[in-house]
Parts: C-alpha cells; sequence; structure tokens
C-alpha cells in the first residue's frame, strides 16, 4: 500500500467512504497490452481476507483481494494473489507477520513479490529474482506497482528470462505450478533460457528452491 493507499483507508474508516478502487482496477486489467485473467473471488474468504489484512477495497490492494480470486497476467507468467481461486492460494496463505512481509504475487520461475516496509518506513514492494537470488526493493508502493504491470512493465522486467515460444509453454501450466529450469537462471550457463532444459513442478517447491539456494550460496546455512 503506497501513501495514497493509506489516506483512502484511513477516509474509509473515518468518514465511511464505501467507493471501491475496483473501477480503477478493472480499467487498467482491460487495457493491459497482454492477456489479463480475472479469477472470480469466494464471498467469504474475500471479506476474511479483507479482515485479516485490516484494509477495505478502497485502495488498490483490497479491491484485488476483494473483487478477485487472483490475477493472471501475461499468459500467466505472473500470478498474483487476491482471496484465493482454483489453484491460486490466497493472499494470507504465505503471509510472514513475525516479518510484515506480505507475499503479493509469484511468477512462473518462482520469482517471488512481497509488500513490507523498507529502511525509510515506507511500504514498498519487493522482489526476490531466480536470476540474481537477491531482494530488490522496487520503491514502489502497491498500486503503483500493479498498475506499472497492467501498463506493460512485464515485457522489459522479465526480458532476459524469457525464450522462444515462452508463451505457450506458460499458458500450459497451472496457477499453483511453475518452471524449473536447469542450469538455474542464477548460475552462467542457466542464463540463456532457449537453452535449458525445462519442467513443471509445484511452485511453492520452486519458489523454496530458489530460497534455499540462496541462503546456501550466502552462507547463512553454513
Amino acid at each position: 500500500m503506497n501513501r495514497e493507499d493509506d489516506h483512502a483507508f484511513s477516509s474509509a474508516r473515518l468518514y465511511g467512504v464505501t467507493t471501491s478502487a475496483w473501477d480503477e482496477v478493472s480499467t487498467a486489467v482491460a487495457a493491459a497490452p497482454y492477456p489479463v485473467a480475472v479469477l472470480a473471488p469466494d464471498g467469504e474468504r474475500a471479506a476474511h481476507c479483507l479482515r485479516e489484512l485490516g484494509i477495505t477495497t478502497t485502495s488498490w490492494l483490497g479491491a484485488v483481494v476483494g473483487h478477485t480470486g487472483g490475477l493472471l497476467v501475461d499468459h500467466g507468467w505472473l500470478r498474483i494473489l487476491g482471496s484465493g481461486a482454483e489453484a491460486l492460494p490466497d493472499i494470507l496463505d504465505r503471509a510472514e507477520p513475525a516479518s510484515g512481509a506480505l507475499p503479493v504475487a509469484y511468477d512462473v520461475l518462482g520469482g517471488m513479490y512481497v509488500w513490507a516496509t523498507n529502511p525509510a518506513g515506507r511500504p514498498t514492494i519487493r522482489y526476490f529474482g531466480p536470476d540474481v537470488l537477491d531482494w530488490e526493493d522496487l520503491e514502489l508502493g502497491y498500486a503503483e506497482w500493479l498498475h506499472a504491470v497492467l501498463v506493460g512493465s512485464l515485457d522489459r522486467f522479465y526480458g532476459t528470462l524469457r525464450w522462444p515460444g515462452w508463451q505457450n509453454d506458460v499458458s500450459a501450466v497451472a496457477a499453483d505450478q511453475g518452471i524449473h529450469t536447469f542450469p538455474p537462471p542464477w548460475s552462467k550457463e542457466g542464463k540463456d533460457l532457449s537453452t535449458v532444459s525445462r519442467a513443471v513442478v509445484a511452485l511453492s517447491e520452486l519458489v523454496s528452491l530458489h530460497q534455499d539456494a540462496a541462503r546456501q550460496l550466502s552462507g547463512q546455512d553454513s
């Protein structure tokens, strides 16, 4: 949630404003330069997630959680979490209350996006890349980040991590699955994903695999 989201949430609580941000989000979804599938929400699960997060649909995050089970962006390359649907978990499924980090999306290669407070005290989106095995602060609030995604930033952001025909490969992968590449994308031999072997695996296992590799290479498990 960025500062605008914080203001909207405060206004809703103080003044009873109930205007949803879903109209803005859905307009951006419709105008996206690549396909975006909106998964239908379950009303009870959506309400539960909103209560647990302490947010309303006046923010972009709340609108996605309250009005969708999740978003499958660009042939399913990016899976943005909502209140859960089909094979996609809800946004609370892997929340980390102790660290204050809220996972908000995963990509098909096992990359992970979380919404967390940065050292300056501002909640921003951070990305763990399977090609670098490290976290990067994107310095964007949730609404800013999602807007950038929906206007076409994925083409540039993932430009070096795609291979000829990736659209068909990714479209055939379920929302709870990812594509494991070997050699891994963080290795010198695995940088060119057109030459590596690819296999469909459980997304949770793929995310854990990259996280474990990061800890081992940094010496945290030694």
